[in-house]
């Protein structure tokens, strides 16, 4: 057997007998020992290519990161008919996975896991005890028709729906009564498709008032991490009347121009919840507090209370950062937001109440506030005149107080603050709004305000 030796550059063009090839080759030690060495290395770095190991590359494809398993039994949207071309309807996937993880509670409930692709779905209802688990590239895609939307009767906080006397259309994904709620994953998407209903609005085409995109109502224990929530038919996400409520690490997108009431996070009448470490860029109020509309939130009677807010980049062209209202007839207490980054909006922060709300705000601190290209960065407004109907009590006043500033930052905010009445005591720099009376350490006034609720500025740009 005869080989070509060229690359060894000794005999160029010769044929040498294998036999005299082989131990002139083993007599270069050193050859032999950097070719083995090569060899190895190569062989390695082929290997380590071609190996699943969590997100590695597997054939030269990055491989699908490992769906972790957070309940006693698992399935997934497959199991149960699930086709994820964007196009077959999935309702009735979800409803079957849903009812299954229904009969598990005692045993800890289910988990079902949406894989990568886009799972477009009429409205479903979740069940307690569930974790819906998104993978990465995983689109739970909602129908834009609003005939597959049921109708519901309106919020008892609101008397009717907020758009619309009579019903309003259910959310995309719902819940009520439940206890121990999951929704995550690998930061898949939940995409309400809002743009048909957002024409309808504006043509005025639509009969009942929209639906959010998650609302869970009469809830408790309720954790929603690790998602994108995006294009919401109405408010994004709507905890209503829940107590232990987690969001965090949620990308919630919208465009921040003719997507009508798509506001963020909706907080309405709920207790203990913490928000943080959520990327928030919508078409109104980023996150607005709640608890009732004028006499119905009254009768109703239940505060959003004790809501932490903290690490979160926001933006609202159209109305605010973080907004309190304007439908606070419930109450609102116990409010802390902070390290918060509002940029290229419209507003800062914003109390907006009315008379006939009634109900209180109170105890609100503000810690560590940025403000980045905002239009006005501190809003008190209490002439929010819309109302659910005649019946409202026009002598019902909010209690606004204890509303601490602390830390606060602008860098090309063109009105500081708007619509505030109060104090400032002691020493500031810059220079407070000329909104605020002015006291030493000592308590007594130095210089009252002159320019009172310098109104307009809000509002002209």
């Amino acid at each position: 057997m005869m080989v070509e030796t060229s690359m060894l550059g000794r005999f160029h063009h010769q044929r040498l007998d294998f036999k005299r090839c082989v131990p002139a080759f083993i007599t270069s030690h050193k050859t032999l020992f950097m070719i083995l060495w090569i060899a190895a290395f190569l062989s390695v770095f082929v290997w380590q290519r071609n190996t699943v190991v969590g997100g590695i590359l597997f054939l030269g494809r990055v491989a699908a990161r490992p769906v972790p398993i957070m309940r006693p039994v698992a399935f997934n949207l497959t199991d149960f008919g699930g086709v994820g071309d964007g196009v077959t309807l999935n309702t009735e996937a979800f409803e079957r996975g849903v009812s299954a993880i229904s009969k598990l509670g005692k045993k800890g409930g289910g988990q079902l896991n949406v894989p990568p692709g886009r799972w477009l779905t009429a409205p479903f209802n979740l069940t307690s005890h569930i974790t819906l688990f998104l993978a990465q590239d995983a689109v739970i895609l909602a129908i834009d028709d609003e005939k597959y939307w049921p109708l519901m009767p309106p919020l008892p906080s609101y008397g009717y729906g907020r758009e619309r006397p009579g019903p309003r259309y259910g959310s995309l994904i719902h819940g009520q009564n439940l206890k121990d709620v999951v929704i995550t994953g690998h930061n898949g998407t939940i995409n309400g498709q809002g743009q048909a209903w957002w024409k309808k609005f504006r043509q005025k085409r639509l009969n009942y008032t929209r639906g959010p995109l998650v609302q869970i109502m009469w809830s408790s224990d309720i954790v929603i991490t690790n998602i994108t929530l995006r294009d919401s038919p109405f408010w994004t996400l709507h905890p209503y009347d829940c107590k232990n409520i987690t969001i965090k690490g949620v990308t919630i997108l919208a465009p921040i121009i003719d997507a009508p009431n798509t506001d963020g996070i909706d907080p309405d009448s709920c207790e203990d919840m913490l928000i943080e470490d959520c990327y928030i860029s919508v078409g109104d109020d980023a996150i607005a507090i709640k608890s009732g509309w004028d006499q119905y939130g009254i009768a109703y009677g239940r505060p959003s209370m004790n809501i932490m807010i903290r690490n979160l980049v926001v933006r609202s062209m159209v109305s605010a950062g973080i907004s309190i209202g304007s439908e606070m007839s419930g109450g609102v207490s116990n409010i802390t937001v902070e390290n918060l980054r509002v940029w290229d909006s419209r507003r800062g922060v914003r109390i907006k109440t009315a008379p006939g709300r009634g109900g209180y705000v109170r105890q609100i601190a503000y810690r560590n506030i940025s403000f980045e290209n905002v239009r006005v960065g501190i809003v008190m407004k209490t002439d929010y005149n819309e109302h659910p109907d005649d019946g409202y009590d026009p002598t019902a006043l909010p209690d606004i107080r204890d509303i601490s500033f602390t830390s606060i930052y602008g860098h090309g905010v063109r009105v500081p603050c708007a619509f505030v009445h109060g104090r400032v005591i002691g020493t500031i720099f810059p220079s407070p709004c000329e909104n605020l009376d002015r006291y030493n350490e000592q308590g007594q006034l130095v210089k009252h305000s002159m320019s009172q609720n310098v109104t307009d500025i809000d509002y002209d740009f």
